[in-house]
């Protein structure tokens, strides 16, 4: 052979006996077959071989594997954002005239979907109260395939009975997805939502997840997930994956291995640093509402404590993110100025990294009912990163004087 020849069909392979803290991280498009029989009996579906990059590698089912455990599921669909996976769920499972139903309280870019290309395909979509169970089983009809949750609700962070939501839509008949993503597989398990209570297991049908938010921990990595309990759901959702062909990189998905065995320090840390701060605003004039759903008269708190607190968490877990409601007195520009004062506190969208960031929201642009739950003013949401809790509190404490 030529030297250029050698280059790409050189005879060396490494022994296979090696292992290390770290997965390989196996970049491929192309997976070399044998002979052609094994390239025309292989299957990829149950993870017991490789057909072509796009469905899996030994590191991408190693990552979606640990995602499933975290969860509490036994299937996992790696997708390259959350948002996309629950666009994936949508288009899997969703055809026309058919109706999903939307917690007005969600991740706004979900309802945004709803409202852009589901409706343009001929998917119909309501928005319901989710911390009103009635509201939910009043809009469920014969044209209802899915319901989407969310716990806790983005943004102001009401904390739902998903119990009761759950039971609702297995009583009608129909698929409810979770999005977890602040619960991170760590709050609480969506498979079994009712551990030891002697009631008949009760969970959801399938989550997504944000890896891009505690999973990834860096805020330099844009991924989800989509995990599911259901053999026959998996198969259809990893069908619909491999028609749409939402791939992932392999240097994202070695990021995501590195920083997942962290993830419960990271976890616990943000969240206590949250409650500290969170506690810390409710003494400040100017927050007329602190939104934690771990602190006392938040709305849904008890709903946040009978599904998080545990013999095994007796101070329950939550994520590192909260909401403050500035009094109404102040203005729109006023509240922009406390947010820019704000040196710790960079603004940006996101959550989960070691960065806190801030971002002010005008509700009333994106919530389609009334929110009585919650007081009259303007929202900041505060999300929490690993700096020191005194830095950030007096962070916090100099910004207040641009209102003051």
């Amino acid at each position: 052979m030529t030297r250029s020849t050698d280059l790409i069909h050189h005879t060396y392979l490494p022994p296979a006996e090696f292992e290390a803290p770290q997965v390989g991280i196996f970049k491929a498009s192309t997976v070399i077959f044998p002979n052609v029989a094994a390239m025309r009996t292989r299957e990829w579906l149950d993870k017991s071989s490789y057909t072509y990059g796009l469905h899996g590698t030994p590191t991408t089912f190693t990552l979606e594997e640990r995602l499933a455990s975290l969860e509490g599921g036994t299937h996992c669909l790696l997708t390259p954002s959350g948002l996309a996976s629950i666009a994936h769920v949508d288009l899997a499972l969703l055809q026309a005239g058919d109706e999903v139903l939307i917690p007005d309280n969600a991740y706004s870019p979900n309802k945004a979907l709803a409202e852009g290309e589901l409706a343009r395909f001929g998917i119909r979509h309501q928005f319901y109260d989710p911390m009103n169970p009635d509201d939910l089983a009043a809009r469920l009809n014969e044209r209802t395939r899915l319901v989407w949750l969310e716990a806790a609700g983005s943004v102001s962070m009401e904390f739902p009975d998903l119990v009761a939501l759950v039971r609702l839509c297995k009583t009608r008949g129909v698929l409810c997805g979770l999005d977890n993503t602040w619960g991170a597989g760590l709050a609480f398990n969506a498979f079994d939502l009712t551990p030891g209570q002697g009631d008949a297991p009760l969970g959801v049908d399938l989550t997504i997840h944000a890896l891009t938010k505690y999973p990834s921990g860096g805020g330099d990595v844009l991924m989800g997930s989509i995990v599911t309990r259901n053999d026959a759901l998996a198969k259809t959702l990893k069908l619909s994956h491999m028609r749409l062909g939402t791939g992932v990189g392999a240097n994202d998905v070695e990021l995501l291995l590195r920083s997942l065995p962290s993830l419960p320090l990271r976890y616990r840390a943000q969240d206590l640093a949250a409650r500290a701060l969170a506690q810390w605003c409710t003494q400040q004039k100017e927050f007329v509402q602190v939104l934690h759903p771990a602190l006392p008269g938040s709305p849904g708190h008890a709903h946040w404590q009978r599904l998080c607190v545990t013999p095994q968490e007796p101070q329950g877990l939550a994520a590192g993110i909260f909401s403050v409601v500035v009094d109404a007195r102040f203005s729109t520009p006023a509240v922009d100025a406390f947010c820019d004062a704000l040196t710790l506190f960079k603004i940006g969208y996101s959550w989960g990294g070691p960065m806190s960031l801030v971002v002010p929201y005008q509700l009333s642009a994106v919530r389609q009912l009334a929110t009585p739950q919650l007081q009259a003013g303007r929202v900041v949401r505060l999300c929490i990163g690993l700096e020191d809790v005194q830095d950030l509190q007096h962070d916090l404490a100099q910004a207040l004087l641009q209102l003051r």
